[in-house]
């Protein structure tokens, strides 16, 4: 079964697909409707987001779609920048967030943080949402140049002495926030068709 992704980034699509690839189902990204609009992302929390944007999606293609909404928060800032993480700054880039959040953290001695995920599906048959979290810490600077967003600071618990920039993708996706939500994907579906 063919599944739409709603996103642009390739990053994130070869992670969806490296993870769902003995599942039986083909995860196909946006750049083949080129026309789609942007999905409105204005809702308090990841699955609100994630639902808006599958729904959005939904209404313009037709097909079965999986939208995510995914982010950082860190304790000692009050959880934040959370559904705020990928335009935290103007500029919205890697490299201007991740100084930002080193900015923020100069004299905080808790830096313990997770990356959290939440997924909405919308297909003929009706929505479901799923969400999954990863633990860990902040560091002081960025180390490792694989995977996207804050991974260079990020060191996941599951992982000692590395950034999730630093593990391949295969260790990734066996503990993040994004693999343990899009894992529940299929399980959904069947719920939805059964």
């Amino acid at each position: 079964m063919q599944i739409v992704l709603a996103t642009h980034n390739a990053h994130k699509l070869r992670e969806v697909q490296a993870l769902l690839a003995d599942s039986g189902l083909v995860i196909v990204g946006l750049d083949a409707w080129p026309s789609l609009t942007e999905a409105p992302e204005d809702d308090p929390t990841f699955a609100g987001n994630a639902l808006s944007k599958a729904r959005h999606a939904y209404a313009q293609i037709g097909l079965p779609i999986v939208a995510d909404d995914s982010g950082i928060e860190i304790r000692a800032l009050g959880w934040v920048p959370g559904v705020r993480s990928k335009r935290w700054t103007p500029e919205g880039t890697d490299a201007a967030n991740n100084a930002k959040l080193l900015r923020e953290l100069t004299d905080k001695a808790d830096r313990m943080a997770q990356y959290r995920c939440a997924i909405g599906l919308v297909t003929a048959a009706g929505e479901r949402t799923a969400d999954g979290t990863c633990t860990g810490t902040i560091g002081t600077t960025p180390r490792g140049s694989g995977g996207f967003g804050y991974d260079p600071l990020f060191w996941p618990d599951a992982f000692p002495g590395r950034t999730m920039a630093e593990v391949t993708l295969e260790e990734k996706n066996t503990v993040s926030h994004r693999a343990q939500a899009f894992r529940q994907l299929p399980g959904l579906l069947a719920a939805l068709m059964g």
